[in-house]
């Protein structure tokens, strides 16, 4: 079974697209590839005109990532001291390290959590330090695997206003967010994509999108065995 099948998908530079489908659609594969960290046996992916095959390197460096299954953080440090070594990886000296990890600890509320072991934070915690790691080199394009998983009410929404008014809005980054949740995606989405069984089934303005979006949703939960 292909876990992708001819997904033909354009973002637009500057916005929020959602990638929107059921757990096991081939949302995190895609991803995933356009990440270079798998790669698609045919076909062409390009990140801000990159070749992603031929240059992947170049297409990292403009790339931030986060994932739902995120493993690489060291345990025994702390928030902070992950970032910083993050950060360092990035290129970032001392001072601009500090304060790039100080600034983003406060868009995402990191506070005292950022003194504190990775090993004893929350899954909440985690993945907002997940959302900040893939910020640090302030790169022009953001791939995000459920972004809000984990977060309570409030953390979440903060996400959210961090994605929607500032990366997008203020800075002009481009977003591309996968998530089962329709709730999510309309709150922060400007174009959707549905994909299941690893082919694109809709595509367009969230506006069109997403009641086509939500009525696939309820077909397919009608056809679920009680």
């Amino acid at each position: 079974m292909q876990a992708l099948d001819g997904i033909d998908l354009c973002v637009p530079a500057g916005s929020v697209s959602g990638l929107l489908g059921p757990n096991g659609s081939g949302k995190t594969t895609l991803l995933r590839v356009l990440a270079t960290s798998l790669l698609p046996d045919q076909g062409e992916v390009r990140v801000l005109g990159r070749d992603a095959l031929r240059v992947p390197n170049q297409v990292r460096r403009l790339v931030g990532v986060v994932l739902s299954d995120e493993r690489s953080f060291y345990w025994r440090l702390t928030a902070r001291q992950n970032l910083m070594f993050f950060a360092a990886l990035h290129g970032l000296d001392g001072r601009r390290a500090r304060a790039r990890v100080a600034e983003l600890g406060g868009w995402l509320g990191l506070g005292p959590e950022l003194d504190k072991p990775f090993r004893n934070l929350s899954t909440g915690w985690r993945h907002r330090l997940a959302i900040a790691r893939a910020l640090l080199a302030d790169p022009p394009v953001l791939l995000m695997d459920e972004p809000t998983a984990g977060l309570d009410p409030a953390a979440a929404e903060r996400a959210r206003r961090l994605l929607r008014e500032r990366l997008a809005g203020e800075l002009g980054r481009t977003v591309l967010v996968a998530s089962h949740n329709l709730d999510e995606v309309r709150a922060v989405c400007d174009r959707v994509a549905l994909v299941h069984q690893g082919r694109l089934r809709l595509e367009g303005p969230a506006a069109e999108a997403l009641p086509r979006a939500a009525e696939w949703f309820a077909a397919q939960a009608a056809e679920e065995p009680a």
